[in-house]
């Protein structure tokens, strides 16, 4: 395979793997989901491609670089049906696949990576499994657990409906233009947890306010989310009343110390203080 023969772009953070047994080690990863289809994000010049079309499973492929598909149908004509020319954040990902569930994997682009996982997370009934490499520091903050300077907010989030696995490392000099960090393989295998039981974008509100100043107290960090709540009660002439709440022992914990159930009771107390209509 000639890996010049698609100039890697800056502007899509597109960084080639060039060695064969990692691509195929990659590929590999999919096994732990059996029998269902793959989607490839992000395949370049499908040096991971061609060790996943010989699985027997269905295989499509997602490039938004026109150069990079117009060398994948030259290459892997098998593919001609399966490529899918488009920007994956914006695709309607229960269309894929009929409405089926999948298995998503990739070389991801590395200025997008954090963006690709939230838009899993948004289809998590349809992903039971994700796999595929990205930026070490990225990979480390999925699995990290509470109380870990690398926990926050991909850690919760991910975390509260998937178990991460921290595969490999990967070293810079693979890639062609070699990045400048290092970077892991991962696996993402949905957990037994079918509701959180509290409402779900009030604790991703939660989630995101809270560690946005991590370094701050819950008490400190959390008030611009009640603030927020506050007005929005308000506009449905109701008041909120989080004293209670703010005097709690809880508050004078940072959020890397709380665990994801920690976060989804915290998530319904704010809950209990709110009007239906405000949710």
């Amino acid at each position: 395979m000639n890996y010049f023969a698609v100039r890697p772009k800056k502007f899509l953070g597109q960084h080639f793997l060039t060695d064969l047994s990692i691509a195929s080690a990659i590929a590999d990863t999919v096994d732990a989901c059996p029998d269902l289809p793959v989607l490839e994000v992000g395949p370049g010049m499908g040096v991971m491609t061609q060790f996943l079309i010989r699985k027997p499973r269905e295989i499509k492929v997602v490039e938004i670089d026109y150069e990079s598909v117009k060398y994948l149908r030259r290459t892997y004509p098998e593919l001609e049906d399966n490529i899918i020319e488009d920007d994956f954040l914006k695709m309607h990902l229960e269309r894929t696949f009929g409405g089926s569930p999948f298995v998503l994997t990739g070389n991801y682009p590395y200025n997008i990576s954090s963006q690709i996982f939230f838009k899993m997370l948004d289809y998590k009934e349809l992903i039971p499994c994700c796999t595929g490499m990205i930026q070490k520091e990225v990979a480390e903050r999925m699995a990290a657990g509470p109380g870990s300077k690398t926990y926050g907010i991909l850690s919760v989030l991910i975390q509260a409906w998937y178990n991460v696995e921290y595969l490999f490392t990967v070293e810079p000099g693979v890639f062609n233009p070699p990045p400048k960090v290092r970077s892991a393989v991962i696996r993402l295998t949905r957990n037994n947890t079918t509701s959180l039981d509290c409402d779900e974008k009030l604790f991703r509100r939660l989630v995101k306010t809270t560690f946005n100043q991590r370094r701050k107290t819950l008490r400190n960090n959390i008030r611009p989310l009640l603030s927020q709540l506050e007005t929005e009660a308000i506009q449905h002439e109701k008041k909120l009343d989080f004293t209670e709440l703010l005097s709690d022992a809880i508050m004078t914990k940072r959020p890397e110390q709380l665990s994801v159930q920690e976060f989804i009771d915290l998530t319904l107390r704010i809950q209990e203080e709110m009007p239906h209509t405000a949710l």
